[in-house]
């Protein structure tokens, strides 16, 4: 199987997430999924407060996968104006991966640099602050969920 980029965008503060993983079928989305909550831990909740998917097979897993860590959403089928935060974060990435491109010819260091770009690259709807700077304060103000 080629190689596909998972990507994850926080809505608020539009923080993005690439991850290069083998296949695009449920168990690489699954395992990729696992070890982001694993990275995060008691921070899961508050970084992905809800996670909004399209209907595809590879994320069959994502409501059990996530269960006890936020909510999950399904958009229905052919309304991607439902996901559009991730639309437009898509077209952000297709100046650096063209449409048709393999993912697998793209170096996990080239997709730390995509990730990096687009995470300090301001934004209008963030007052032309970048998503790394919001993610940065969002964070400052959020408690791990087993605190009181």
């Amino acid at each position: 199987d080629d190689a596909v980029l998972l990507t994850l965008v926080e809505r608020q503060t539009r923080f993005e997430v690439l991850l290069k993983i083998e296949g695009k079928d449920a168990q690489p989305v699954t395992e990729a999924i696992e070890r982001l909550v694993e990275r995060a831990g008691d921070h899961m909740p508050s970084l992905f407060k809800t996670i909004t998917s399209d209907n595809g097979s590879e994320f069959s897993a994502l409501h059990d996968t996530l269960k006890h860590v936020t909510d999950v959403y399904f958009a229905r089928p052919f309304a991607s104006y439902e996901r559009g935060t991730s639309e437009n974060q898509h077209k952000l990435i297709r100046r650096f991966i063209p449409k048709g491109q393999s993912i697998s010819s793209i170096s996990d260091r080239q997709i730390q640099r995509i990730q990096r770009w687009m995470n300090d690259y301001p934004r209008k709807i963030l007052g032309y602050r970048t998503p790394h700077e919001r993610f940065v304060q969002a964070m400052q103000h959020t408690q791990p969920a087993h605190s009181a």
